[in-house]
């Protein structure tokens, strides 16, 4: 938006308001400037655009979704039709233009308390085999870059996994191993606790960036050219993975502090180290995240969450009254698809438009920006970023190529490791 619309939107508010603050009458026009800025309007230039190329999304979390709500059985929740309880579906993959997918294979931290943290994230891996069984038309997991471009020509919908957090290895690197083996390609650090290996954003730090235990889960991954996710991490513990990685790391499902102040956003500096290391943001597209009012009202989530879990065990009503009482008295704002493309955008001016990608943690998350509600709508990505100026070679990037560039990178790297 101009500064000029900007001005004149403040103006009108002080001299309705008689004397307000200046401070308001700008905190009020921010807000009056989201509400002016359009709905984008899909094209027939964007969508052949967008048809040319494929998304390539870092982070889904359908499989946790078919075992809390299909049993982990794809009879009781068809994705082959309509789900309106989902995200995601088959028919709105197709039309969201999804060609390759990193399914999460998401478990709870608190499931390392009890040792179960392996044994549930292998159950959430046969989940994602189990998708691939049941819809060989549609889905072929993908274990190298090279199967990525041939289940692509073949017109399915290349699969690969994404371990959610380092405490899935139970602290042994024969886990990691036995993970990689079953198809997993990347591995997030830590969710939101603090391992004793890693540092969360959203907890108390146990060391410094990293230990020499997680200095070694790191180059264990580029031995094996499997992708060092730092989406969830602190910044010691960001700073610390590009020190040691000799491969381009990746943030699954992350986008910038700057825009949205956050936790789990990514900070200026560590973006600014990108381009050294080759790594790509994969903006998440959660309001709460991505809105700058929400990202406020979100803020201590994470705390509050870990707060219910200790007052009220594994009642989950009760914590779901609590979230909502929550969420009555501070609001997630769900925004617009242009609050998503701020991200893209401050990502490409800070780090270059080598370094972004999308991550959407559809299934995750609860709330969306509007025209972003579901898998079926990232050719509305692809108009906004054609109307702010972006070239097709470009676009083409943020939708799959940056991240196609990493994997073929780290494999190159775990080669010469080996």
């Amino acid at each position: 938006m101009s500064r000029l619309l900007l001005i004149s939107v403040c103006l009108v508010r002080m001299l309705a308001g008689g004397m307000g603050l200046l401070t308001t009458g700008l905190a009020m026009a921010q807000a009056d400037l989201q509400q002016v800025r359009p709905p984008v309007v899909v094209s027939p230039q964007a969508l052949e655009i967008h048809q040319r190329g494929f998304v390539f999304d870092g982070h889904n979390d359908l499989p946790w979704e078919i075992r809390s709500k299909g049993s982990r059985s794809f009879a009781s929740l068809d994705i082959a039709h309509s789900q309106p309880r989902l995200q995601t579906d088959i028919p709105r993959l197709k039309s969201g233009g999804v060609g390759a997918q990193f399914w999460s294979v998401f478990v709870p931290s608190k499931t390392a308390l009890n040792g179960q943290a392996l044994q549930t994230t292998l159950e959430q891996i046969d989940i994602v085999l189990a998708m691939m069984a049941r819809y060989p038309d549609t889905f072929e997991l993908a274990r190298t870059y090279a199967d990525i471009v041939r289940i692509r020509q073949s017109g399915k919908i290349a699969s690969l996994i994404g371990v959610e957090g380092g405490h899935s290895i139970e602290d042994s690197l024969e886990n990691l191993r036995r993970l990689y083996d079953l198809g997993a390609r990347y591995m997030t650090l830590t969710h939101s606790q603090s391992l004793a290996w890693a540092n969360s954003c959203s907890d108390q730090a146990r060391c410094e960036g990293l230990s020499e235990f997680g200095k070694a889960v790191v180059l264990e991954m580029n031995r094996l050219g499997m992708l060092v996710d730092i989406s969830h991490v602190s910044p010691d513990t960001m700073l610390s993975a590009l020190q040691v990685s000799r491969a381009p790391v990746v943030f699954s499902h992350s986008s910038a502090r700057a825009v949205a102040d956050h936790v789990r956003n990514v900070p200026d500096d560590i973006l600014q180290l990108l381009p050294v290391n080759g790594g790509v943001v994969m903006i998440n597209f959660f309001s709460g995240f991505v809105v700058p009012e929400s990202a406020r009202n979100t803020s201590q989530m994470f705390e509050l969450a870990r707060k219910w879990d200790e007052l009220y065990g594994e009642d989950q009503e009760a914590i779901g009254k609590a979230m909502a009482r929550h969420r009555a008295e501070h609001p997630i704002l769900p925004g617009t698809v242009h609050d998503v493309v701020d991200h893209i955008e401050h990502v490409i001016r800070v780090a270059g438009v080598d370094h972004v990608g999308l991550g959407s943690d559809y299934d995750g998350i609860t709330v969306l920006p509007k025209q972003l509600e579901d898998v079926s709508c990232y050719p509305v990505i692809t108009q906004a970023l054609l109307d702010r100026g972006y070239s097709e070679a470009d676009i083409h990037k943020v939708l799959s190529g940056n991240i196609m560039r990493i994997i073929q990178r780290a494999e190159q790297v775990a080669e010469s490791l080996r």
